[in-house]
C-alpha cells in the first residue's frame, strides 16, 4: 500500500509548513488527485489518518480534490477532457491525445489551522 508512504509524506510537508508559520494545530489538508496518480483514495484517506497520529494534523480532515485527465489535441488545437484514462484519443475528432496536461497530480494546494491562542503571561 504506497498510499500510507504518501500519506506520510503529505503529513511530513505540511508539518514543515505549519511549523514554519507558527500553527499549532491543523484542521484540514488540501489535496488535488489526478485520475491517474495512481492512487487509491479511500486507501490515502485511512492512511492519512494513521500518518497524523501524534502530530499536529492529528484529527485533521483530508479534502481531495479529483483532477479529471486532459490532454491536448493537436488537431483540434485544444485542451480536451478524455472521458476514459484508457483511450487517448479526442472525443471530438477521435484523433491521438499523446500530451497529457492534466491527471497525474498529487498536489497538497492548502492547509487549515486553528488560528493560535495567544500566550498567557502571569502577573
Amino acid at each position: 500500500m504506497h498510499e500510507l508512504s504518501i500519506a506520510h509524506s503529505l503529513v511530513e510537508i505540511a508539518e514543515e509548513a505549519a511549523a514554519k508559520a507558527g500553527v499549532t494545530r491543523v484542521t484540514a489538508v488540501h489535496l488535488r488527485l489526478g485520475v491517474l496518480s495512481g492512487v487509491v483514495r479511500d486507501a490515502l484517506l485511512f492512511g492519512f489518518d494513521v500518518a497524523a497520529a501524534g502530530t499536529r494534523l492529528e484529527g485533521a480532515r483530508l479534502e481531495i480534490e479529483d483532477v479529471p485527465l486532459q490532454a491536448y489535441c493537436a488537431q483540434c488545437g485544444a485542451v480536451v477532457v478524455l472521458p476514459n484514462p484508457q483511450r487517448f484519443r479526442c472525443p471530438q475528432c477521435d484523433a491521438p491525445c499523446g500530451r497529457i496536461v492534466t491527471g497525474q497530480e498529487i498536489e497538497l494546494t492548502a492547509l487549515e489551522y486553528e488560528e493560535n491562542a495567544p500566550e498567557v503571561t502571569a502577573s
